[in-house]
């Protein structure tokens, strides 16, 4: 049995705790949240039985193995470092960091601590990602890797009538690359590894985070394309382009519904539907590592989450956007 503190109290926070239901070895043990009203009705509505509303507090408590940090993204790495080096295991929203630097002394602080530190960007878990992978021989020379995922926020409306909230705000390295565009960059670094180049461009907000971009990523042998937003809806799918066909993608964020579309019009359908829900599957995974004491995940491992990462500092760089976080 692992036993689990939770760090945010939100609604992914909710859907990890649905998906991890089903996993016998998940116990909820410890809720933290910075108001203790907070942590102690989220700890009675999921039958938690400790509280803390401090990091450290919770860091040196004896009743936790493992700590699942969903917290805005520019907490994670003192939150994650802080438990990592009092041997907590750590599983942690994506993006994992807000910069190469926090992520380079996350991982640091997991290697000296002989714990787990995993990403948790559920995408390559999935049944449907494996068969992806499992099929790309099929569609010939890869020349063209194409991922969109654009979901106009819920937060937008209150933006435009002069309400910031944190997905808007610069100070918790939010936008819409670092919230949605790593679900099409992630996958891509999975299957192709790192690009020789990239460029980026960006609608940046008053605000100072950016609404919706893209990236084109050089490779030897191909290109990747990239769209994603959060000030608009896009009802395409994601494309995997190859001499002999293409795969088609229903979603890049939770991909079901795959098929190749071969060069001579016959179609074949490799999807693999969810068994579970989408969340249960890198929960599934954390905790295997952790029984079996294996320190890295190889499907989120710190390689790819640390190549993910530059292709966002340099994407950043590109566009203009700075956080607090990168003047630290």
């Amino acid at each position: 049995m692992i036993r689990f503190g939770i760090i945010g109290t939100n609604w992914i926070t909710e859907e990890l705790l649905k998906a991890a239901e089903s996993i016998e070895d998940f116990k909820l043990t410890a809720v933290y949240s910075r108001k203790e009203e907070t942590a102690k009705e989220f700890a009675e509505k999921h039958g938690a039985e400790f509280t803390f509303t401090s990091i450290k507090e919770m860091a040196e408590s004896n009743e936790i193995d493992a700590v699942y940090i969903a917290s805005p993204n520019s907490f994670h790495a003192s939150q994650a470092v802080t438990l990592l080096s009092h041997g907590k295991h750590v599983l942690c929203e994506k993006p994992i960091a807000s910069n190469t630097k926090e992520l380079q002394e996350m991982i640091e602080a997991a290697k000296k601590n002989n714990v787990l530190l995993m990403e948790a960007l559920k995408s390559g878990f999935l049944p449907a990602f494996s068969s992806i992978r499992e099929n790309l021989h099929k569609i010939g020379p890869i020349r063209r890797y194409f991922a969109s995922y654009c979901q106009y926020s819920s937060r937008y409306d209150a933006y435009k009538n002069g309400m910031i909230l944190n997905a808007f705000n610069p100070v918790f390295s939010n936008g819409s690359l670092m919230d949605i565009g790593i679900y099409c960059i992630y996958p891509m670094v999975q299957l192709f590894g790192k690009p020789e180049s990239i460029q980026a461009s960006a609608h940046m907000l008053e605000s100072g985070v950016d609404g919706e971009g893209s990236i084109l990523a050089h490779y030897k042998e191909l290109e990747g394309m990239v769209m994603y937003s959060k000030i608009t809806n896009s009802y395409v799918p994601s494309e995997i382009q190859g001499e002999n066909g293409s795969i088609l993608i229903d979603k890049i964020s939770t991909p079901e519904k795959v098929e190749i579309r071969y060069k001579d019009g016959t179609v074949e359908d490799i999807s693999k539907p969810l068994q579970q829900k989408s969340m249960y599957y890198e929960v599934k995974e954390f905790i295997e590592l952790v029984k079996s004491n294996t320190f890295e995940s190889t499907v989120n491992s710190f390689e790819k989450s640390l190549l993910v990462m530059e292709i966002l500092d340099a994407a950043r760089k590109q566009i203009g956007l700075v956080y607090p976080a990168d003047e630290k």
